[in-house]
């Protein structure tokens, strides 16, 4: 009986348990209006909830078969009530978009959007990103329209800002600094840009007055975030340039996410389209992924991992270049022997750790590895003939070479091949008290390159080889030289070299009032030692200082308006490129070169047709000291390795964003730019990146009858730069500008499925986005160039500079799909 009892009490307690106890899970990631998640958002019902972790990942457990009120809320954003019913033991996903209230909107709140607007920093929608047309789309093609950014080889994902060179600029994929490829010497040869904006969530960039939290270089920020995927998704572009897809998910219990893409580009539409006639075969494809797992709502481990594998295989065949004037037309007209072989291979990983230790304070820890192997090997042999056009209108040989004035040849060879392994560890803390925020990192990371540089250069004219530049001049052909033969440019040089370094930043920022204005703060500072040694190198160690301030004021008046001014002292200690002078020799004693920047902006937001815009105006100077010249042919830059220089730039950025058309964003960019340098007291001179004026236009449109039909315009006006002259050129002899660039790409669309057009059957049910569209490439099909080719005519003597033209107009179809 006692027995009877005893077994009938146990049943009533485990019915019991399965019956009170039978709870549901609802989670997800808490979005603001941009698609943001939010971090530290209310998750409540009853008494009861929970708040999102620094992801804006929420986990709540409810009680099943009953009506559940889950109200989500943060402050300055409107609450969002659900109510749900869930079954027992079932999770469920519920990813609400709160979106800001109205009196937010006259407001600076230091997260989310607010808080980088207040530091000066561009927000661009990965949406624009991925639609927007280009020669080469991504997220450097959208940079080059903002006013500050130019980049007049669209076949290149390199940039300058504000008078910088290529290797100023820092770019972060998820707190990660990732690097660009080291020998490449033109666009065509680049391939794929690191950032994959399949996987993207968020971009930002700075073009200047960035915070000490970020690295020491002189230019700007482009800071990346991956996606963090909610469900499963996938996509698929494809044209007639390449193919790229991606697919993401989360597991069942939402702790591990991941995104992967691969990626395949091919240039031969653009290449084939050129003045020269070519055989060409490259092969460009890289694959990505990004994965999360989340231990606990107060710690996550993520992987970022890239492999790419670039060829470039090109062999010139021939080539007619048409110059001069309508009164005196020359042409060039080239045959071409031998070929060009290029390699570029790139494997990168990563690990994040991130630890929410209380609510005040988050630590991260991040370990990388970097290891590229490059390759430049060619032996191209160009006979050419330099002669008369045929300009007789209707004539049969118009446009002929039919006088020969000078005949030659050129030999180029290279034999350039580099190794480098880049180790990073770097450690990373935030912490909250009150309205103050204190940021800090350490960091180290060791370079270690080897590097073989064997290239040269012989010319020849009329039978005779054409001594350097350096040498004495002769009265070829008619006087005989006796001297001996030796290449015009001569470049070798083995190195093995280690750079060890150390650096750390700490910075506070605050957000206060004054009088009934509201005022933000920020002040830090970056400390980088480092020590460059290696193989018959002298070590040598350097240490640097940079402070850095921000302020911002958004004062009480009625309209919107944000005042910001920013600056410090910028210093870029030396990479390895910066230390290897013109004859590939190491100099490890290069100082970092250093900048005093001051930047003002200003914001205005107001309404215009009763749609919102944004006018951004910023005026800047720096003024750089210890300056390392250099000479910029297409996107290869070559170092003097010497601090022999100081140098000056201001100017004036503009931008009116918005929503031009209902529903679109477009914006309006205009920068103006003087930067000038002073190398070894001789007198100011233009820099290689003296880009004066610039215009950009990126504009969105629909027709208003057939709103599926959209239109996409990206256009690009920039006056010329100084340079075309040849790479060991005295400067301050060749100041002559290149042609203006001008430039406008044009792409149509047509949505059969998106988010209004959903299909519940058919083969069209699986796809949540699917479009299809044209695009032209350089649509007024303008002649632009960005280097010159010297040939000289023996007996008249005289040097022609002959330009080599970048892409032509071209056609390209697309296909889009999203599951």
């Amino acid at each position: 009986m006692k027995t009877t009892k005893l077994s009938l009490t146990l049943l009533l307690f485990l019915f019991a348990t399965v019956v009170f106890a039978q709870k549901a899970v609802i989670k997800g990631i808490i979005l603001d209006e941009n698609s943001l998640p939010i971090a530290g958002a209310n998750v409540l019902y009853n008494d009861t909830g929970t708040i999102s972790d620094f992801n804006g990942f929420y986990l709540l457990e409810i009680p099943s078969n009953q009506d559940i009120t889950i109200t989500f809320s943060h402050v300055g954003h409107k609450k969002v009530q659900v109510t749900v019913n869930l079954s027992p033991n079932e999770d469920y996903e519920l990813n609400p978009v709160i979106n800001t209230t109205i009196e937010q909107i006259s407001e600076v709140v230091i997260s989310g959007r607010e808080n980088k607007r207040v530091q000066g920093v561009t927000t661009i929608s990965p949406e624009v990103i991925r639609k927007m047309v280009g020669a080469n789309a991504g997220v450097e093609n959208l940079l080059k329209s903002l006013p500050g950014v130019s980049g007049n080889d669209e076949l290149s994902t390199q940039y300058a800002v504000r008078g910088g060179n290529y290797d100023e600029n820092l770019v972060y994929v998820n707190d990660i600094e990732v690097y660009r490829p080291f020998l490449v010497r033109s666009g065509q040869q680049e391939g794929l840009s690191f950032v994959n904006s399949d996987l993207t969530s968020n971009v930002d960039f700075s073009a200047g007055g960035f915070q000490a939290k970020y690295g020491d270089k002189l230019s700007s920020v482009l800071d990346i975030t991956y996606r963090r995927p909610v469900s499963f998704g996938a996509t698929i572009d494809a044209s007639l340039l390449g193919a790229s897809a991606s697919v993401e998910g989360v597991s069942k219990n939402g702790r591990l996410s991941g995104i992967m893409g691969i990626r395949y580009r091919d240039n031969s539409l653009f290449v084939n389209s050129k003045q020269t006639e070519t055989n060409y075969r490259p092969k460009f494809a890289d694959a990505q992924t990004y994965l999360t797992y989340k231990f606990s709502n107060k710690f996550e481990l993520s992987f970022l991992g890239n492999i790419s594998l670039n060829e470039y295989k090109y062999k010139p065949l021939t080539r007619q270049t048409n110059f001069g004037t309508i009164t005196d037309p020359i042409a060039l007209l080239v045959f071409y022997e031998g070929q060009e072989e290029d390699k570029y291979s790139t494997y990168f990983g990563a690990l994040k750790s991130t630890w929410v230790v209380s609510d005040n304070y988050t630590a991260k820890f991040i370990g990388s590895l970097y290891q590229t192997t490059e390759q430049e090997h060619f032996d191209i042999l160009a006979e050419y003939r330099l002669g008369e056009v045929n300009t007789e209108i209707g004539g049969e040989d118009l446009g002929e070479v039919e006088f020969t004035r000078g005949i030659g040849g050129q030999l180029t060879h290279a034999r350039n091949d580099l190794d480098a392994l880049i180790l990073n560890l770097e450690h990373k803390g935030n912490l909250s008290i009150e309205e103050n925020n204190f940021e800090y990192g350490i960091k180290y990371t060791r370079e270690d390159i080897r590097d073989r540089v064997q290239e040269y250069e012989i010319i020849d004219s009329a039978g005779f080889s054409i001594r350097p530049p350096i040498f004495p001049p002769n009265n070829q052909p008619y006087q005989a030289d006796t001297s001996p033969i030796v290449p015009y440019t001569d470049v070798r040089a083995l190195n093995d070299t280690q750079i060890d370094r150390f650096s750390g930043y700490a910075q506070w920022s605050r957000k206060t009032n004054l009088g009934n204005s509201e005022l933000w703060l920020n002040a830090g500072v970056r400390a980088h030692n480092w020590t460059v040694s290696g193989k018959n190198i002298e070590s040598n160690t350097q240490t640097v200082f940079s402070p850095r301030g921000q302020v911002a004021l958004k004062p009480d008046w009625d309209m919107d308006m944000l005042f910001r001014l920013s600056g410090g002292v910028y210093n870029q200690p030396p990479f390895y490129r910066e230390l290897r002078d013109s004859s590939g020799t190491v100099r490890p004693n290069v100082k970092a070169q250093k900048s005093i920047h001051i930047v003002f902006g200003n914001d205005y937001s107001f309404k215009m047709w009763d749609r919102a815009f944004r006018l951004n105006s910023e005026l800047y100077y720096k003024h750089l000291t210890d300056v390392n010249p250099y000479s910029l042919e297409n996107v290869r830059i070559r170092y003097r390795a010497n601090n022999n220089a100081v140098a000056y730039a201001y100017g004036l950025d503009l931008r009116l964003a918005g929503e031009f058309v209902p529903g679109t964003e477009s914006w309006l960019s205009f920068g103006y730019l003087k930067t000038e340098e002073n190398i070894d007291d001789r007198g100011y001179i233009f820099r290689p990146t003296d880009q004066r004026l610039k215009f950009g236009m990126l504009f969105q449109d629909y027709i208003k009858v057939i709103p599926s039909m959209k239109m996409y315009l990206n256009l690009t006006y920039n006056t010329g730069l100084p340079g075309g002259s040849p790479s060991y050129a005295d400067p301050y002899k060749y100041q002559v500008r290149l042609p203006d660039y001008k430039r406008a790409d044009i792409g149509m669309s047509y949505v059969i499925v998106d988010d209004t057009k959903l299909r519940d059957s058919g083969w069209l049910k699986p796809f949540k986005e699917l479009t299809v569209g044209a695009e032209i490439y350089n649509i007024f099909d303008v002649q632009n160039s960005i280097t010159n080719t010297f040939v000289r005519d023996v007996y008249t003597k005289v040097q022609y500079s002959i330009p080599n033209y970048l892409t032509p107009r071209v056609f390209n179809v697309r296909l889009t799909a999203k599951f």
